[in-house]
């Protein structure tokens, strides 16, 4: 009784006085507006976990497959997906718009096929915090602030540190092949930006997929010929497929709806700790000291840098 009493006071004060309705929608409406801002937060971690762990994914096939092969698959796949679902339209575009979509193509399998080159010789983890620069050397020179400087030397630490004075450790074959990602990565970021002004909805990335995967294909081809067919590499290949390519994608793009660039680039900027986490969890990948220090470092400057511009940050749709 005392319970039903207890729960039945607020609405007959609410009936009585009309402010205890304003203070009770408003605690109702807060609960309501809490939940919505997490939302998007949310799915940009999932978003996060899906990439890097369809990458650890993608570092098990690779000797199946092999570096190239494991990136023709993801392509294609994701590819014949993003068709299926966005069914894009070729007419009523022009010249221009053509072209965006072809930069944004070669940007995307530039992009993918140097970062799985990278990650066949080094561990996922350093390999991402190495791609990572790209966006962050973009964010600075993007930003006219001094301040940026320091978050570009701040970086630059964090690679010396995982260098250990040299990338001979690291490989320095994976450790090129990961920078050049990053320099494929920020390529991606200003052609996606331009896709997204000139197709609807997600048809430009769907035909720039296309594009990416074709130019990967012949490769892919070379390198692994007809293991690309076997049933059970398929399979993998359309795994990491959804997991680093569409879901990723669909949750990023639902989140920006709802969540400021800057705060998304921020979250970006710690995907090198989720890349750790997916090495250690799925390929065994242990980091010392240095190598864990020296992530921190690339998050921090990351983060530094994001926050410190003063206009929309640069994000990844793809």
């Amino acid at each position: 009784m005392n319970d039903q009493r207890s729960a039945a006071e607020p609405a007959a004060a609410a009936v009585a006085v009309p402010e205890a309705v304003t203070a009770l929608e408003g605690t109702g409406r807060s609960w309501v507006d809490r939940r919505a801002a997490l939302a998007p937060i949310a799915l940009v971690v999932a978003g996060g976990l899906s990439v890097q762990f369809g990458s650890a994914v993608a570092a098990l096939l690779m000797p199946k497959a092999g570096a190239l092969g494991v990136v023709t698959l993801r392509l294609a796949a994701a590819a014949l997906i993003l068709l299926v679902i966005c069914r894009p339209k070729l007419r009523g575009h022009s010249r221009a718009d053509w072209g965006t979509v072809l930069a944004f193509g070669v940007a995307m399998g530039g992009m993918n096929t140097l970062f799985y080159l990278a990650l066949d010789r080094i561990p996922l983890g350093i390999a991402v915090t190495l791609e990572v620069l790209g966006p962050l050397a973009l964010s600075v020179f993007a930003s006219r602030r001094l301040v940026n400087v320091l978050w570009a030397g701040l970086a630059l630490a964090g690679v010396v540190l995982l260098g250990g004075g040299g990338f001979d450790r690291l490989d320095p074959l994976g450790a090129a092949f990961a920078l050049g990602a990053g320099a494929m990565w920020a390529a991606y970021i200003v052609f996606s930006a331009r896709t997204g002004r000139r197709f609807p909805q997600a048809d430009g990335l769907a035909l720039a997929m296309v594009v990416a995967a074709v130019l990967s294909l012949p490769l892919g081809i070379v390198e692994s010929g007809t293991k690309l067919t076997v049933p059970s590499t398929v399979a993998l290949g359309a795994a990491v497929a959804v997991l680093s390519s569409v879901l990723p994608y669909t949750l990023e793009l639902m989140a920006l709806r709802r969540l400021p660039a800057p705060t998304f680039a921020v979250m970006m900027s710690l995907e090198p700790a989720i890349a750790a986490g997916a090495g250690f969890l799925i390929l065994d990948q242990a980091l010392s000291t240095t190598d864990a220090l020296a992530i921190a470092l690339v998050i921090g400057a990351s983060i530094g840098a994001v926050r410190s511009r003063s206009g929309p940050a640069p994000r990844r749709e793809a």
